[in-house]
């Protein structure tokens, strides 16, 4: 063999091992008995620079010469499965909280990965885009601190350990068992931390001043919680902290959260949150996306829902970043897509049998109903409550055939809601309904979409582009036959082959209006609505803003004359965006009840005014906060018409947060808090209101009489706040809840261990009324010589007892129950001393005992 071919077998001789070596090393972090951290580390060995960075942001594109597949990290499931067509709607997390039932909030996420992991099966490698994963960013155990926090709907409500208990029910419901071979679905913490609104100023908002023991006792306890539970997500938040982003804030992120609390695994950006960091009109900390996306990453923060780690190789580049702390973020996150089982689709994985029949099964959809039973919260009743199906009745108000309103933010799509009209006329089908008001208007659009075409077909025409300017030809025109509702965060994109973003649309159509008069135009654009054009003439505003529709317009119309409208829209920046658009007269409500006994008026709020970041202006509301807790002042007057006609009412209040109600509760009969109530919420109110259901549901948060009993918004100051530090007497108190029957609690008892660590407290509970019902039983802790606190939730039990019966309810109070802020240590501890418990119904209805805690 001549040296040519020395030098050519040579050379196949190390082309053969080299891919022996990748084959074998494949195979070894391919090989699922192997554990998913040193797996995780093999797979960081073969990446570069380039896909490490690239694999660091939500959408996560494939590396195919491993065969690792696209993933999208972002995902919903607030309460059932969001945006992402059907799921079973439960009620929203603030419903969810007045159940008072952690063993209920484990059993609905439970079922919420049962569908996650269907759905995930079901669409296999057809689909890995937004809200297709198995990372799942809730729950959110932020503090509801201020009533007028647009998303405290969100929550578990004012309290540290009742938020806490729900929120680790819902994080094991949702990862699945410890001791399965992979993890059912990834559950997330946030906003980490001290962060409550307002949602406005979100993006720019520093947090300052903020005192030792509200941190530890208030904003920080429910994180704590949920890292000891192994969440495998935590996200920080958009606010700065003490003059720091929270996603690069080193106290929050590597003192408490990475070193106190030894927590190992992601940290995720809320969206866009990195961005702010230098945008000149948010926190502007950093000068360019280069030195935020190092210091996030530097911080703790592993995995960007955003873009601007797109930097990081130029970070690189310039020193600001080295690999190895790239690698130690991304070995988080390839470790937890190994414990899915999803970077390279385990075979083995124990969740692979769920398909298309867990996804809204009976099953579910019973236990949708059950907890929306389980969260009526009646909070007045003087006596009118059962009602007869053979009473004299009219349903009115905003929210009694409103159906969406029942989903909240942040929803799913269920196959079938029940309204509440619906859901009454199950029960008494004779019941009259007159709607009477908008939330906030006394006057109804009438649309008129027969009056509209598109050429010989009646509806409305759609043109898009996959770009901002419309260049180029559309990627898809469509016939909208119904009322412009579109949604990029909902079940499909605006049409297929649009983008998600970064696109544009033309939307036209022909207005021959069947009689003269003026006809509003209402839509809400959350995007760039460019130009309404009617007949090639643009047209200014003339209406202000009503709650679903960021925009008016009014023309002067006349009978079979046509009119050509044209809508020039834009979505030009990230995040979910709305195009609502609807045309009709405008005609004041019918209010004569003069046929019935009784009124069930079915007002409040809905999701459609308080949330995140909206678009919404209206008197009594501000970007998706409220600038006033009261029942809207339309609501309000016909409650009191109504009154002055002799009617007895029955109000039911729809909301995500506490309200105002003191003339309600002086003017109505009955006062029933449903929340947002989910799928089954009608049935639910109905079987209330007529005795078929006996409520105990429970105010996780502390109804306030009016605006005067609250503090400044934007001070995250717990004084004057909550149940905990307020001196003011609310209207309805932290844990109150009425029932058809009563509970007689008797004295009581503590018996202190040997060691003195843990108190068994015991109280006998008596259902002394003449029906059967749950009782919710509530331990609070007070230390006598703590001027501040005036006590705080420490234990709690849902239980059920038919009428006449009785039980002994035990607690074993720890150390954790007695542990207080201690400002000389600087941490949580409990400390000897003489302790005041107390066990009741309600913050306000308690029963003590003292004990000398050693």
């Amino acid at each position: 063999m001549n040296k040519k071919g020395y030098i050519k077998a040579f050379a196949v001789a190390i082309i053969g091992i080299a891919a022996a070596f990748t084959e074998a090393s494949a195979q070894t972090y391919k090989d699922t008995s192997i554990p998913v951290r040193d797996r995780a580390a093999l797979v960081l060995k073969e990446l570069t620079l380039d896909e490490k960075i690239a694999m660091m942001m939500d959408d996560s594109p494939a590396v195919e010469r491993l065969g690792i597949k696209r993933y999208n990290w972002w995902n919903e499931a607030l309460h059932g499965i969001g945006r992402a067509g059907y799921a079973t709607v439960f009620p929203q997390a603030i419903g969810m909280a007045a159940t008072f039932d952690d063993s209920l909030l484990y059993e609905i996420f439970n079922c919420i990965s049962d569908e996650a992991r269907a759905k995930f099966n079901t669409l296999g490698d057809q689909d890995v885009t937004r809200y297709k994963g198995l990372t799942f960013w809730t729950p959110n155990v932020n503090i509801f601190r201020d009533p007028r926090w647009g998303r405290g709907q969100e929550t578990y409500g004012e309290d540290p350990y009742l938020s806490s208990m729900l929120g680790k029910a819902a994080v094991e419901g949702l990862q699945g068992p410890e001791d399965a071979r992979h993890i059912k679905t990834i559950a997330c913490a946030k906003h980490y931390a001290v962060h409550s609104g307002p949602e406005w100023n979100r993006h720019s908002f520093d947090a300052r001043d903020i005192d030792p023991r509200d941190l530890w006792e208030t904003y920080l306890p429910a994180f704590k919680t949920l890292v000891d539970a192994n969440v495998g997500q935590v996200m920080c938040a958009y606010n700065r902290v003490e003059g720091e982003p929270c996603c690069s804030n080193k106290r929050l992120l590597h003192d408490i959260l990475r070193n106190k609390w030894g927590y190992d695994k992601i940290v995720v950006s809320d969206c866009w949150a990195i961005r702010d960091f230098y945008r000149p009109n948010a926190h502007a900390t950093h000068p360019s996306a280069v030195e935020a996306s190092a210091d996030a990453v530097i911080s703790g923060t592993d995995l960007e829902c955003g873009s601007a780690y797109q930097s990081l190789r130029e970070a690189y580049d310039k020193g600001f970043i080295s690999e190895e702390a790239i690698d130690q973020s991304l070995l988080r996150l390839l470790e937890a897509r190994l414990s899915l089982g999803e970077l390279f689709d385990d075979k083995d994985c124990e969740w692979n049998s769920l398909g298309e029949k867990d996804i809204c099964s009976r099953a579910h959809r019973e236990l949708a109903l059950n907890a929306a039973r389980k969260s009526m919260t009646l909070l007045k009743n003087n006596g009118i409550l059962p009602l007869s199906p053979d009473a004299r009745i009219t349903v009115m108000g905003p929210n009694a055939n409103d159906t969406v309103m029942q989903w909240g933010n942040y929803n799913g799509f269920p196959t079938h809601t029940t309204s509440i009209l619906s859901g009454i006329r199950e029960i008494a089908p004779d019941v009259l309904y007159l709607k009477g008001c908008d939330h906030v208007k006394n006057n109804n659009t009438v649309s008129t979409f027969g009056m509209l075409s598109s050429g010989a077909q009646k509806g409305i025409s759609a043109t898009y582009w996959n770009n901002t300017t419309k260049e180029g030809n559309p990627v898809a025109t469509e016939l909208i036959n119904f009322p412009i509702n579109k949604n990029t965060g909902g079940a499909t994109v605006f049409a297929p082959g649009v983008n998600l973003e970064d696109f544009s649309a033309t939307f036209s159509t022909t207005f021959t209006p069947e009689e003269s008069g003026e006809y509003i135009i209402n839509m809400t654009a959350s995007r760039g609505l460019k130009g309404l054009k009617v007949n090639g003439e643009r047209v200014a505003k003339s209406y202000g803003s009503n709650p679903t529709n960021d925009y008016a317009y009014a023309i002067q119309a006349e009978k079979g004359k046509t009119y050509d409208i044209e809508i020039d829209w834009v979505n030009d920046r990230p995040g979910i965006a709305v195009l609502k658009f609807d045309i009709g007269r405008s005609v004041e409500y019918d209010t004569d009840c003069s046929g019935s006994d009784i009124v069930i008026f079915a007002g409040g709020i809905s999701a459609a005014l308080e949330g995140e970041e909206m678009p919404v202006t209206v008197e009594g509301f501000r970007g998706g906060d409220r600038t006033s807790i009261e029942l809207p002042k339309i609501q309000r007057e016909l409650i009191r018409q109504l009154k002055d006609q002799g009617k007895k009412i029955v109000f039911i209040n729809c909301s995500g947060s506490a309200m105002g109600l003191l003339p309600e509760d002086e003017l109505c009969d009955a006062v029933l808090q449903v929340w947002y109530p989910g799928e089954a919420g009608g049935q639910a109110v109905a079987e209330t209101l007529f005795g078929i259901n006996n409520p105990a549901g429970r105010l996780p948060v502390t109804f306030y009489k009016d605006d005067s009993q609250l503090p400044d918004f934007e001070d995250y100051d717990m004084a004057g706040r909550t149940y905990r530090y307020m001196t003011d007497k609310p209207l309805y108190a932290f844990g109150h809840g009425l029932s058809y029957t009563t509970f007689d609690y008797s004295s009581p008892s503590a018996t202190p261990s040997d060691n003195g660590n843990t108190v068994k407290l015991n109280v006998n509970v008596r259902n002394s009324g003449d029906r059967d019902g749950d009782e919710v039983v509530q331990v609070y802790i007070k230390n006598p010589a703590d001027r501040e606190l005036n006590k705080t939730l420490r234990a709690f039990r849902r239980i059920h007892l038919k009428k006449g019966e009785d039980r002994d309810v035990t607690f074993e109070l720890g150390p954790e129950a007695f542990a207080f802020f201690n400002p000389e240590s600087g941490e949580m501890q409990a400390l000897p001393g003489v302790y005041r418990i107390e066990v009741g119904s309600a913050s306000d209805k308690t029963k003590s005992i003292m004990v000398n805690y050693q």
